[in-house]
């Protein structure tokens, strides 16, 4: 029987959140009947600086209710943040700890399989989305897209796999010595290494409220993962200047045939396109870079990660 607490970040949920409480305490009445889990864990919702009224549900189910915990951040640090927030607050304080989003698209059914699992000296489950078939078309691509892409450059993920996982106290304790203001979880778990296992589930649909995640937020979010866990980017800089270097040879071969062979030069596509072409390779260059420049100076100042305003336990 594990001592289980569930770290739910929240960002103005208010339309879900108390539909989401009333189908986790249903889940954990079950799960202590069975006794999987002790009558003394908890499900700690993380307010992420919601500008709703997201805390004051939170406050009032803290009153009434004997699982809900919360902590409320002082402003948005956004859900990495708001996640390892729930996770070092409770460090060390319960058997299990599972996060979770908000809307309830992952399936809580295998929160009791991934409990047990832990009996097989597993330290960390991985929930993964073996069925996506309630997302759009575009929204399966892109995201086959973002796991592959992240891959590739470095940012080693389990494919299909969000935030829904659940770790010991040994994966935790591990995941705490990462000090780094760039969070990106779901790379840094696989990192951690321990024994792992896998679950899969079918991803439902989002009840109520809107996504957090929309193209331009998942296209960003990508990219903080890459900067984050992979310095390949920087790699590909070098293979791109090698490129335009041996790409400018060849035109500078080709005006010295043209001239060679008293050809017209028009001069249009020799004057315009080399430093066209060249400037774009060295302004996407500088970007790169200054994107791992700006990652240091961040990490330099050692800022704090999130702030707690108020906590309730």
């Amino acid at each position: 029987m594990k001592k289980n607490i569930l770290i739910v970040p929240c960002y103005n949920e208010e339309e879900i959140l108390e539909i989401t409480y009333n189908r986790l305490k249903i889940l954990y009445a079950d799960l202590i009947a069975a006794g999987i889990i002790s009558v003394d864990s908890k499900i700690c919702f993380v307010d992420d600086g919601s500008r709703d009224k997201t805390w004051e549900i939170i406050l009032k189910l803290s009153a009434s209710e004997k699982y809900v915990q919360g902590i409320k951040l002082s402003r948005n640090f956004g859900h990495q943040a708001a996640l390892i927030s729930g996770l070092e607050n409770k460090y060390g304080q319960y058997d299990t700890y599972i996060s979770i989003d908000a809307d309830l698209q992952d399936d809580i059914s295998v929160i009791g399989s991934m409990i047990l699992e832990t009996e097989k000296d597993i330290s960390i489950v991985y929930g993964v989305r073996g069925d996506r078939k309630s997302d759009s078309f575009f929204k399966r691509a892109t995201a086959k897209i973002f796991y592959k892409t992240m891959n590739i450059l470095g940012a080693n993920t389990i494919f299909n796999h969000a935030d829904f996982r659940l770790i010991d106290n040994k994966a935790l304790n591990e995941l705490l010595r990462f000090q780094e203001r760039n969070l990106f979880l779901r790379g840094i778990f696989p990192m951690v290494g321990y024994k792992y296992s896998i679950i899969s589930y079918k991803r439902s649909k989002r009840e109520k409220g809107e996504t957090k995640y929309p193209l331009r937020k998942m296209i960003s979010f990508a990219w903080e993962g890459v900067t984050s866990l992979s310095s390949k980017p920087l790699n590909m800089i070098l293979y791109l200047g090698m490129f335009t270097f041996t790409f400018s040879i060849c035109i500078l071969i080709w005006v010295a045939v043209v001239m060679l062979k008293g050809w017209n030069l028009p001069g249009w596509f020799s004057t315009i396109f080399p430093p066209v072409f060249f400037g774009g390779v060295q302004m996407i260059s500088i970007g790169i870079i200054g994107e791992y420049i700006g990652k240091i100076y961040t990490e330099i100042k050692a800022r704090p990660r999130y702030i707690i305003e108020e906590k309730i336990d």
